[in-house]
């Protein structure tokens, strides 16, 4: 790919991200809240620094976003059965509830935009998907 080429697919990819990510359960949530919702979902309940790694933050970092959190009730912190020194964090009833409605919205209005392609451009997306995948996963 050329260098015009391979800017304009950054652009996109960024602003169908950013698309993506505005169908949020609760607009108060900020982006960087949603995504530890999310990776608490998708990985289980998980320490402040396995978290801060696996979000690429600083533990003060994270520990500001968990503390907001746990304040609006979508995080839970407990004592970790196998060390007490230990603290886990895991979603709350209300976090699960804002996962799911969050992705329930995401896949509505994706879903609604892929039927406005004709066939051939979904295929291509189809087509294209192993490829932003490992993109994505390096």
């Amino acid at each position: 790919m050329d260098k015009d080429s391979t800017q304009q697919l950054r652009l996109a990819i960024q602003r169908l991200a950013r698309r993506i990510r505005s169908n949020a359960a609760d607009d108060e949530v900020p982006e960087s809240q949603r995504s530890v919702l999310f990776t608490l979902d998708n990985h289980g309940r998980q320490s402040l620094g396995s978290l801060s790694d696996h979000e690429r933050v600083t533990p003060p970092s994270m520990n500001r976003t968990v503390n907001a959190l746990v304040t609006a009730g979508l995080v839970t912190r407990t004592i970790a059965e196998e060390d007490a020194r230990r603290v886990e964090l895991d979603l709350s009833d209300a976090g699960h509830a804002f996962v799911e409605e969050t992705r329930r919205r995401r896949d509505a209005w994706f879903t609604q935009q892929l039927a406005s392609l004709g066939e051939e451009e979904r295929r291509l997306l189809d087509s294209a998907v192993p490829v932003l995948k490992k993109l994505a996963e390096q």
